[in-house]
Formats: structure tokens, sequence, C-alpha cells
């Protein structure tokens, strides 16, 4: 249908209703997209803030109720203490905090009992005030004016065997007590009552490494996410060879998260290889990666990327390949080369099993690479609550021996990894050795393993001419 204008350069009264309705109409549909979280063209919901709290909460529930129980008895600790002061938060407190609590409020004590005998599961908070919807106060500033008095009555009323309070040698996440809190708590406590005190380390890191059903639904849709701004991201819709540079695209996805209304918990990086001796006749360390290249056909890109959304996140190392003129696919010489990195996370994955440790896994998985061939080094982490999450360390960059502490922590099912690890291949057609740098998060469960949402088994192509996700 055409519509014909009036008068070179007007419109008339007919012409100018139509175009005021179409304008109207995408107002709308732009107005809806912003309310309801669907950003247009992308394909994965995304909630509004509101929206997100209320899932929030329901989690954060259902993991206080259900979950936290569980641990707890696993652990044998029957009574834990989480203490922590406004904007220096316990990384454990940070994650119980209500939706709508972005800090502490001065300092917030939180006090949870198991009677395994009774099955149940108190939840106090010695505050002035509710701990939203989930902790209820149990401190009346009037009656008992001292909040380490009151959180001394709580204790001695409970008479529990064990007080668990949040410090650890080995996991950071796992040491939020602050020196000056366990001196004063320490101060009011009868000597029988401070030999009770242990180390919270089991619980703290069970509750952090591990995911309910619920999460694990939403986990898909966040790397999905991930996955979608990569693709979109080595695509000709942001790189033009001999111009982007590595530097424009790592801002773009930062750019790109921030319009999603997302964040990202680290800044992404991207990386070249390719055949010219005088950009990098090395392998370069993790330290030492070149600030900026211009993208040129030949090239194999590599990004290492991750967001957070619902209080969870995700990390992921992706590669692409900048199609030479004439060219529709990769070179078999760097299809063979993602088939080796797929063949170490292969080894690695098949290493999982539940009581293991991850020195264990780490250390059987890179001795069955290295018989079979290949150039294997491993680094893979807990992911969940943190990017760098608590849990089994399997392999540092600069550990492959093995990581003391973290290391020797074992495998538990319904948790979340960063399958991080790259090969050495040498390419005979380039004269040099790449790196195979691969990142995907996996779940292991009491079914075995299983990536999140897939992982990459084909080189992104630039510019597109095929999906790059397999398995």
């Amino acid at each position: 249908m055409t519509y014909k204008i009036g008068a070179p350069g007007f419109l008339n009264l007919s012409d100018m209703q139509y175009f005021s309705e179409k304008i109207s109409k995408m107002i709308r549909v732009l107005i809806l997209c912003f309310f309801v979280g669907m950003h247009c063209g992308f394909g994965q919901q995304i909630l509004p803030e509101r929206e997100r709290a209320r899932v929030v909460d329901e989690i954060l529930a259902e993991r206080l109720n259900h979950l936290l129980p569980e641990l707890m008895d696993r652990s044998g600790i029957d009574m834990w203490v989480v203490i922590s002061r406004e904007y220096n938060e316990d990384p454990v407190l940070r994650t119980m905090l209500p939706a709508t609590w972005l800090n502490a409020r001065r300092r917030t004590i939180l006090l949870f009992y198991r009677d395994r005998e009774k099955d149940t599961l108190e939840k106090l908070a010695v505050a002035r005030y509710d701990f939203g919807a989930n902790i209820k106060g149990a401190w009346d500033k009037e009656q008992q004016p001292d909040q380490w008095a009151r959180l001394v009555e709580l204790i001695k009323e409970r008479d529990p065997q064990k007080i668990a309070l949040n410090f650890s040698e080995h996991f950071n996440i796992a040491d939020g007590l602050v020196h000056t809190d366990l001196e004063e708590f320490k101060s009011y406590l009868e000597p029988e009552l401070e030999e009770r005190i242990v180390s919270a380390e089991p619980l703290a890191v069970g509750w952090i490494e591990t995911r309910t059903p619920r999460e694990m639904m939403i986990y898909e849709q966040l790397v999905e996410i991930t996955h979608n701004i990569i693709a979109e991201a080595f695509s000709e819709k942001v790189i033009t060879p001999g111009v982007t540079t590595t530097t424009d695209v790592e801002w773009w996805m930062r750019d790109k998260v921030t319009q999603l209304g997302l964040e990202t918990w680290f800044h992404p990086t991207v990386d070249v290889q390719r055949n010219n001796e005088g950009l990098t006749g090395h392998l370069y360390s993790f330290s030492d990666r070149p600030d900026q290249e211009i993208i040129q056909p030949g090239d194999l890109l590599h990004c290492d990327f991750g967001i957070t959304y619902l209080r969870l996140n995700t990390d992921c190392q992706e590669l692409a390949y900048v199609l030479k003129p004439g060219e529709t696919d990769a070179p078999d010489f760097l299809l063979d080369a993602l088939e080796e990195g797929n063949r170490v996370q292969d080894i690695l994955t098949d290493q999982f099993k539940t009581g293991r440790r991850g020195n264990e896994i780490l250390l059987s998985a890179l001795k069955q690479g290295k018989a079979e061939g290949l150039h294997p080094a491993i680094y893979t982490h807990p992911l969940g609550s943190y990017g760098h999450s608590a849990g089994p360390t399997i392999g540092m960059w600069d550990s492959q021996g093995g990581v003391p502490g973290d290391g020797d922590y074992t495998l538990f099912p319904n948790t979340v990894y960063a399958i991080e690890l790259n090969t050495t291949v040498h390419i005979e057609e380039w004269n040099r050795d790449i790196r195979v740098m691969l990142e995907e998060a996996g779940f292991w469960g009491d079914n075995g393993f299983r990536y999140v949402k897939g992982r990459q088994t084909d080189l992104l192509l630039i510019p597109r001419v095929k999906d790059h996700l397999g398995e």
C-alpha cells in the first residue's frame, strides 16, 4: 500500500493522521517491551526490577526453608550466627538480603537454630525489625538495650552444641566475620559457650554452592542471554574487519549488558590469535594480553565474558573466526583445534564424581589428556552466587599441580562450575602454537554432568554463516 504526499515537503491531514497512528503504536510497543522486560529482537525475557525482586525473594524463601535445614544436618551444625555491618557485608549475608535491602542495616545479626529431632529451623534477626519476610526480628531494644547481650540470651535459651561463625582459612566467601565483631561477641560469652565456637566453613560453602531446581531453570536463561550477547558481539553487526578493535568489542559488550538492564561481574576481554609473527610470536600469559588489536580477516577471536542476573553469575569463553574473502567456513586446522578443546572438556567432566576432591579431578584429567597427546591446562572453578564462587577449585592457570585448601574440598551434587580450560595446539599452517581457550557453565547433579545450556562445538563466523552452538 502506498500513501501520496499532498504537496512536496508537506503531509496532508490524512497522511499526518496515518503517521501519527504508526508512531503512537511504535511507542506503545516500546513501552510494553520496557515494562514486561522483553527486549525486542533479543529473544530471552529479562524481568523489570519489581518482578526480579519477587523472584529473588521467592527463591530465597525456598532456600532458607528447605535447603538450609538439609545443609545444617549435613554439616553437623545446629546453630549458625552470621554477623555483619552496613557497607561491610559478609559475602554470605549478601546472598540472604531481602530483594529490597541492598545492604545490611547498622549491625545485622542473623541466628539460625536447627532442632533435628523436632525437624524445626528457627530463623531470627537480632535487629530492631524483621529481616524481610523470611527472618523475624528478635530484639526489643527497649527491653534489652544491648544487642550483644540479646544475642547471648537467644543462644543460652537454645543451648546449641555448636556455634558456627563465618571464619575460614581457605574460602574467602566463608570468611566474612570481621575481627571487631568476633572480639566483641566473644567478650560477652562465658568460657563454656566460647568453647562451642566452630568454623561455619562447610555450611557457608554449602549454602553458597548449592543450587535449587528453580535456580537451575533460571540459570539456563542466564547462559542463553550470555551466549546471545557473545554471538552478537562476534558478528558483522559489531565487527568491521580492518576497522573494529578488540577494545571496541569489549566496550560494546559492556554497553549491551547495560542496555539490557543487567550487570557484568568483570570487564570482558577480547583477544586475537593469527598467522602474524609481528602480532604475537609467542603464547602470551594471562597477565600480558595485548591491549588492543585491529580485527582482520583470518583472525581467531576469543572472548571472556560473564553477566549477573537474579543473584546468579555466568562465565563464558568462546571463539570466532573472521572469514577471508571467498571463505564460507573456518579452516579445517582451526576446527580440528576446537575439537581438541572439546576433548579436554570431556576428559575433565568424565572425572566428576560426588565425593572426589578438586585436586583429584584435576590431576586425573591432566594425566589422561597428556596420555592422549593433548597439551591441556585446567582452571575450573565453582560458579553461582559469585563468579569465582565457593566449592572445589579444580586447578588454577598458574597452579596445575593442585590447589591447597579449596582444591581439597569435595564435589557435592546440585552445584555449578565454570568448565574453564585450554589446550595448546601447534598450527603448521601458521607455523606457531595457539591456545584453544574455552569456558562454559556446567551442572553436577544426581544424574551426572550436563552443560547448563550447551557448549561451543563450532566456531562463530564473521560474517555469520551458520549457528555456532552444537550439543
